[in-house]
């Protein structure tokens, strides 16, 4: 029987834990102080079994959408939480919706004459 899996954060407050004694089961040498359990132990239970999935097939998308079921964007979304739960930044990606709110505005624009093709063609491509 499998040794029970350390919690990383407290079940009372979600507070991260730490490791208060460490104990070497071949020799009994044991080390008390304040350790810190390490960015894994920061994920979620569903962060660990996506990060699993995510490795096997070694990164590809296509194998990951597969296994799990889900689309690309949600793969891309799961493995950016994974990313930030360990402590690293994540690519910033535009707000879609913003955008289309945008590309709306520069369409009823164009309808109503007050912008012409090309500027709001340039406007389109960030060219302005």
């Amino acid at each position: 029987m499998s040794e029970p899996a350390v919690i990383g954060r407290c079940p009372i407050c979600t507070a991260q834990l730490r490791v208060a004694r460490l104990e070497c089961g071949s020799c009994g040498t044991r080390l008390e102080g304040s350790f810190s359990l390490g960015r894994s132990h920061s994920l979620s239970a569903d962060q660990l079994e996506f990060l699993e999935a995510f490795i096997r097939p070694r990164g590809d998308f296509k194998d990951v959408e597969r296994e799990l079921g889900i689309s690309c964007p949600t793969v891309r979304s799961r493995l950016d939480a994974v990313i930030r739960a360990l402590g690293y930044q994540t690519e910033v990606e535009p707000d879609r919706e913003a955008e289309a709110e945008r590309r709306k505005e520069l369409l009823r624009q164009l309808t109503e004459g007050r912008i012409g093709p090309d500027d709001a063609a340039a406007l389109v491509e960030g060219r302005t």
